[in-house]
Order: structure tokens, then C-alpha cells, then sequence
């Protein structure tokens, strides 16, 4: 059982603790008009076809890919980041900087686009936040970021398609 499972189990039964209620409650990003795939009900088999083994790992089993491995790090064109579990727009470019971390970086996620949860797995409290609509595990927020939010959401590369802006 994953801990977002375990989560909604506690959730349902009422012992989740608040704070893990209202992350789960929050509204999510409506999916395009034309997209009618339910993504938080996907079969975990699907997934797996969807996705590479490593975006597996990251997106669906919260795993981290190791640090300076993206090639997102270098990318430097306008364009907006996508989910790469089910294509919503999280991030615009404008947004990202480099943080020295070896992740890619940014300071204001796309209105709508994430929601966050507690992440306890290297014992002190963390805030994870992952994609609002196939609540695929994105990274973490910190509190050391620049203007304009002082926010560093710090992303797995590969949980993200960058979609250059058009000419």
C-alpha cells in the first residue's frame, strides 16, 4: 500500500490527520473538455504501459531521480511543463530558475495545477506536492526560493514534458 493510499484509507474511516484530509480534499484542475480519462482511476497495469520504468517510479511510487540527471536542467526556451503521467499544464517557464539543487526549479506553479501533501519518508516533516489531476508525484516545496513566493518547488525532471511555446 502507498502512502497516498494509505492516506485515503485513513481519510475514509476518519482517523487521517487534518491537515492530510484538506490536501486530499482539495479541489483539482478540470481536465480538458475533450479528455475523458478518469486518471486517479487508472489501473496500475496502465500506468505502467503509459509510462517509462523511471517515470514509474517517480510519478506513481514517489520515487526521486538522481540529482543533475534531467536534461530539463538546461533548458532555457519559453514554453509551459506539463505532467508527464497526464499532459496538464503545471509550470510556465517564466517560472523556473536555477536553485543549485540539480532538479529543476520553481517559484510559482499554474493556478489549479498541484496539490500537496505531508511527506514524512526522511522523518522530518515535507511538503510534496504532486499533480492535480492524476495526483502524480511531482517533487517538494521548500521555503527557500526567490521572489516573487520564496517558494522552491523542486522537481523531478522526469515527471515533467517541457512544450516549447510556438514561434
Amino acid at each position: 500500500m502507498t502512502r497516498r493510499q494509505l492516506v485515503h484509507f485513513l481519510s475514509a474511516i476518519g482517523l487521517a490527520p487534518a491537515a492530510a484530509r484538506s490536501a486530499l480534499a482539495a479541489p483539482a484542475a478540470a481536465p480538458a473538455a475533450t479528455d475523458v480519462t478518469d486518471w486517479r482511476r487508472l489501473p496500475d497495469a496502465e500506468w505502467r504501459r503509459r509510462l517509462t520504468p523511471p517515470q514509474y517510479d517517480v510519478l506513481r511510487q514517489h520515487g526521486t531521480e538522481r540529482a543533475g540527471t534531467s536534461a530539463l536542467n538546461q533548458e532555457k526556451r519559453r514554453g509551459r511543463y506539463h505532467c508527464a503521467g497526464c499532459d496538464l499544464p503545471l509550470f510556465d517557464a517564466a517560472a523556473k530558475y536555477e536553485s543549485g539543487t540539480g532538479w529543476p526549479s520553481f517559484h510559482t506553479p499554474l493556478p489549479g495545477a498541484l496539490g500537496t501533501s505531508r511527506d514524512f519518508k526522511l522523518i522530518v516533516p515535507r511538503t510534496e506536492y504532486h499533480c492535480a489531476r492524476c495526483e502524480g508525484h511531482q517533487g517538494h516545496v521548500f521555503g527557500d526560493g526567490p521572489p516573487p513566493t520564496g517558494q522552491r518547488y523542486c522537481n523531478n525532471g522526469v515527471a515533467l514534458r517541457f512544450v516549447p511555446e510556438a514561434a
